[in-house]
């Protein structure tokens, strides 16, 4: 059986549940009182999922080819947004924004092409427009955040192809995973041990988030026929690591969000920033 005609059954089985949590949460959002704060960003924020979902969901019943398109298209937008970020010059800029298209077209066209081989190549292009321009003071970081960016991106979104059904289960429970992150930060956050935050790049992120997004994610992979423990350990770390390492790259920069276009979230690395390394980590366990 192919992997696309899997993942089109996964994303069969994915439709209802993600409907109804959306039917769920569109109705709690719209009857929250004026009085709570969060009422507007919370609305903006349902809106974006309710477009999200069908075209995420919708991709991978197109197949490979579905996948590919959703890796390319996101892999563009995230590295333009990492580029302003990171301060790269044109050449940097080029070079991810053709690896956010070649590398997932390799997954699709000849993924056994990814190996030793790839990671050389990119590795020389992440080099060769500061080896070529004579840059000594900022050559060596132009590069590394260049080598950065493409595992970071390109890479990782490599994996909606290479990953066949489990990229749609991931994806499903990274969106339940920060939603659960929210909620029990919401709820069990505010005082005692899982108040406590994660690390002092994000201090809003805190053990109580960690409880909710292992929760929320065990539960997603399950309702789709997709749960494990190796998968849900992957998601899981996935989830808590991509949020801080995109605080990591912000920070620097002094930035609070890596866009502002994407009705409460920011930008597209705001949104799938945990995604991102869950795809990486399945990669690494499963494939």
């Amino acid at each position: 059986m192919s992997a696309a005609f899997v993942a089109g059954e996964v994303a069969g089985r994915a439709v209802p549940v993600v409907a109804g949590v959306l039917g769920a949460g569109g109705v709690a959002v719209a009857a929250l009182p004026s009085r709570v704060r969060m009422r507007a960003e919370l609305r903006k924020r349902w809106r974006t999922w309710a477009l999200a979902a069908p075209l995420f969901l919708g991709a991978f019943f197109v197949g490979r080819a579905g996948a590919f398109a959703l890796a390319a298209g996101l892999g563009v937008i995230a590295v333009g947004e990492y580029a302003r970020m990171a301060a790269l010059p044109r050449g940097e800029r080029a070079v991810l924004g053709g690896a956010a298209v070649a590398v997932p077209g390799l997954a699709w066209a000849a993924p056994g092409a990814l190996d030793l081989r790839a990671a050389g190549a990119l590795l020389i292009a992440a080099a060769a427009v500061a080896l070529f321009s004579g840059d000594a003071s900022q050559g060596f970081t132009r590069a590394c955040r260049t080598v950065f960016g493409l595992l970071w991106i390109p890479v990782s979104l490599s994996g909606l192809v290479l990953l066949g059904e489990t990229a749609v289960a991931v994806g499903v429970a990274v969106a339940f995973g920060d939603v659960g992150a929210w909620c029990g930060g919401t709820a069990l956050g505010r005082s005692g041990p899982l108040a406590r935050a994660l690390s002092p790049l994000s201090p809003n992120k805190t053990w109580a988030g960690v409880v909710g997004a292992a929760v929320a994610t065990a539960a997603a992979l399950a309702a789709v026929g997709a749960f494990t423990p190796v998968l849900w350990a992957a998601v899981l770390v996935g989830c808590v690591l991509g949020d801080l390492l995109e605080s990591m790259v912000k920070r620097e920069a002094g930035v609070k969000d890596a866009g502002s276009w994407l009705p409460g979230f920011g930008g597209l690395l705001d949104r799938i920033d945990s995604l991102l390394v869950a795809l990486l980590l399945t990669m690494v366990v499963t494939w």
